[in-house]
């Protein structure tokens, strides 16, 4: 069967594997000599529905569990929560996706980390961080119980089946039931200390505040682990702010960014940043035009409002500067505004590189590489330098090492 390719180009089905799709990002990669980075992507899918059969038997209740199990059933994957069909593919016109399961893997091998190595290999990455597809709208479910027993069989297939077949090069920040603080503290205290686990990820997409005096404990807890927490963002048509939207473009464009300014306003303004300074911060997928208009704009309130902030000892954009930005999805339209927002953000320090892979608007590492205003320290610190510090990431070849000591990156 012939299908037309993303480039318009009629090819077989044999010919649209992950490493002939990224056959350019190949090149790409062997031009810039990506060898001498380390370079890690601290935002990579997978799509854990095609394994829901594998992850529902981890599932603690035996209820929630058959209702799952039934669920999938019907269709041999499991949705999460309703989603808007036919958008994310284009159509159908980005092959990966419609082709995805025609995809052959050698026997004994777990798929989604034969499929992973693919891709990295092919883009030049050494380390990814494996974040799922459809539990990232799990903030969204109306059952509290369901929410945090998801999680549960989800965290546990990841670190016992998956992560320990990688070989290091993937690892993960895990999903947290955070509806049900309680829940989240515990799945912290089983899952924070295994291996290949550097923090948990809470999905953006939810209307908890995160400045809830239930959720200390789960952020102390994170940080004396000596762990990372990630805001996760996506998009959810049905919020009553975006029903008046009517393309897809439009609520993407806007949902994975609001979705993350309300859960950094709440822990700026409510002063987490003094009570947890030792706690890494990430904000993931959500681009970085955003972030120099908050600064702007909660330091302007701020100055005429600094009563109602009483814990902070410095403005909005100082804590602002002191957490991460993962790159995805950058805007480069404009070269001086995004130079700029480098600079407003310590880039150099606090930006990580991340694709989105398989998604359908991810980023090559070449699209920081090739930045024009960016020194050598910055490009290699952007890329996996900072990551590798950050996450306890080892160097693959004597080269990184180098660089790593070189750049005061070197994991300890």
């Amino acid at each position: 069967m012939d299908l037309v390719s993303d480039r318009g180009r009629r090819v077989s089905v044999e010919e649209l594997n992950t490493t002939q799709l990224l056959a350019n990002a190949a090149k790409q990669a062997r031009q810039r000599n990506y060898d001498d980075f380390i370079i890690v992507d601290v935002d990579a899918h997978h799509y854990e529905n095609e394994h829901f059969s594998e992850i529902a038997p981890f599932m603690e209740n035996d209820v929630l569990r058959q209702l799952s199990l039934s669920g999938a059933a019907k269709t041999g994957r499991q949705a999460i929560m309703p989603i808007q069909i036919g958008f994310q593919d284009m159509g159908g016109r980005v092959t990966r996706y419609p082709l995805r399961a025609t995809e052959k893997t050698p026997d004994g091998t777990l798929r989604d980390v034969e499929l992973g190595y693919r891709w990295m290999d092919a883009m030049g990455v050494d380390y990814s961080c494996l974040f799922p597809t459809g539990m990232l709208n799990i903030g969204l479910h109306p059952q509290k119980d369901m929410e945090a027993d998801l999680c549960w069989g989800y965290n546990r297939w990841v670190t016992e089946k998956v992560l320990p077949e990688t070989g290091g090069r993937m690892y993960s920040m895990l999903c947290l039931p955070f509806s049900d603080a309680e829940e989240s503290l515990r799945q912290v205290e089983a899952f924070g200390g295994r291996k290949g686990v550097t923090g948990f990820m809470i999905t953006s997409v939810r209307d908890v505040p995160v400045h809830d005096n239930r959720y200390m404990k789960v952020y102390r807890a994170i940080e004396e682990r000596g762990l990372a927490i990630a805001f996760h963002a996506a998009f959810n048509w049905y919020e009553p702010i975006f029903k008046g939207l009517n393309r897809f473009i439009s609520v993407h464009a806007l949902g994975f960014t609001v979705s993350n300014m309300i859960h950094m306003t709440n822990w700026v303004i409510n002063g987490l940043g003094e009570r947890f300074p030792k706690l890494p911060v990430l904000w993931v997928e959500s681009g970085l035009a955003w972030v120099p208009f908050l600064m702007q704009r909660l330091d302007h309130e701020y100055m005429m409002r600094s009563s109602e902030c009483p814990t902070l000892k410095k403005k909005p954009s100082d804590y602002m500067r002191d957490m991460y930005y993962s790159t995805q999805p950058m805007e480069i339209q404009d070269m001086q505004a995004l130079e700029t927002t480098f600079r407003m953000i310590n880039a150099e320090t606090q930006l990580l590189y991340s694709s989105d892979y398989p998604h359908w608007d991810f980023d090559l590492p070449s699209t920081i590489y090739d930045l024009p205003f960016l020194s050598e320290k910055a490009r290699h610190n952007i890329l996996g330098g900072t990551a590798a510090r950050l996450f306890k990431l080892p160097p693959r070849n004597e080269k990184q090492k180098q660089n790593l000591i070189k750049y005061g990156n070197l994991p300890v």
